[in-house]
């Protein structure tokens, strides 16, 4: 009998490249109050009225670009992170999607089910870094719906690794073959958010974005900021490759809306970066471990066209994390670590 299991949990992905699987995506992953953080009569005027109706088509013909043999590439990289995690560990593994299946819901279901006498369920959100629309909305709705069915297990969830010393291994080492060729400049491309969520998480309510080293100052903030924890993220990275200070930088992709949204933004780096003598860059997405239409086709295809359009000349997206080895062992010391907070035989080791 197993008294713990572990579960993985990702942003998820649609059904099918096809509109008529979008619509349903995009209303769930939308309606979000963390994702599209307006009274809810407004965000289902202009998610179900407007963007949905526009912006299906659009993404279904961008997923049909990505899409494999084995279907979304981030639930089959998913898949196979649970598959692989399996085998360094003796509790049963399992993964879910916070939109999209394989839903948390079923999932949950389906781990008490089978594992009758659970005592305790280990939940690993791949999410680096803390922000309302990815780590913390996973992490909620896990809650939630395990309150809701009264689930005699209790809930244990890793933090956000953005700093800890595997994942800033394992992602220095998918990237340091890539620094044999000549090369220019390597952008770190993360995820944007809005300004707005990053002043929301701030627990002080009076640091975040009130000054320009505001990600330099140690605040409280900042086990919430998640500019300060791609900075922290890149910096380490970029520290242990031994990348010079002018040979690397940050960005925001994926920007959604007029509202301002953290800056630089990528898109706009990659037609300046030609101007500034940048010819040959690599471009590397660590708020992604797994490969998605954000990494494959919105850098690797748009991306890379944007650049080569305004006088780039060679354009190199690093993959994701993926299936390497390294960050499976991160996985299996994240699990560890947190199973030992709560395990009597073990000592507590410090993340």
């Amino acid at each position: 009998m197993q008294h713990t299991a572990i579960l993985l949990v990702n942003l998820g992905s649609p059904e099918s490249p096809t509109t008529r699987h979008l619509k349903p995506y995009l209303k769930e992953f939308l309606m979000d109050e963390r994702v599209i953080d307006i009274p809810l009569f407004w965000r289902t005027v202009l998610v179900k009225g407007i963007i949905v109706p526009f912006r299906a088509p659009k993404s279904a013909g961008k997923y049909k670009t990505i899409w494999t043999n084995e279907g979304s590439p981030l639930v089959s990289h998913t898949k196979k992170q649970c598959s692989l995690l399996q085998q360094r560990v003796e509790q049963p593994v399992y993964y879910s999607m916070r939109y999209g299946t394989p839903a948390t819901e079923e999932v949950l279901k389906k781990i008490h089910a089978e594992n009758p006498g659970l005592e305790n369920i280990i939940v690993l959100p791949l999410y680096p870094h803390y922000a309302m629309s990815s780590y913390e909305t996973a992490v909620e709705q896990v809650k939630d719906l395990h309150t809701s069915k009264n689930y005699s297990s209790a809930l244990h969830i890793v933090p956000p690794f953005y700093d800890h010393d595997d994942y800033i291994h394992a992602l220095s080492e998918s990237i340091r073959p890539y620094l044999d060729q000549e090369y220019d400049h390597i952008l770190f491309s993360y995820h944007g958010i809005p300004e707005r969520h990053v002043k929301k998480t701030d627990c002080t309510g009076k640091h975040c974005l009130q000054s320009v080293t505001c990600c330099e100052t140690p605040s409280a903030a900042h086990q919430f900021c998640y500019r300060h924890q791609i900075i922290t993220t890149t910096n380490r990275v970029a520290g242990q490759l031994e990348i010079p200070a002018n040979k690397f930088s940050y960005s925001f992709q994926s920007r959604l809306g007029r509202d301002p949204w953290l800056q630089p933004y990528t898109v706009q780096q990659l037609k300046l970066f030609p101007e500034k003598g940048i010819k040959k860059l690599l471009v590397v997405c660590p708020a992604f471990v797994s490969d998605c239409l954000e990494t494959l086709e919105e850098i690797a295809m748009e991306g890379k066209q944007d650049f080569l359009q305004h006088g780039g000349e060679e354009f190199t997206l690093i993959p994701a994390l993926n299936e390497n080895q390294k960050w499976i062992v991160c996985m299996q010391v994240l699990i560890n670590q947190q199973e030992q907070l709560f395990t009597k035989e073990f000592p507590v080791l410090q993340a």
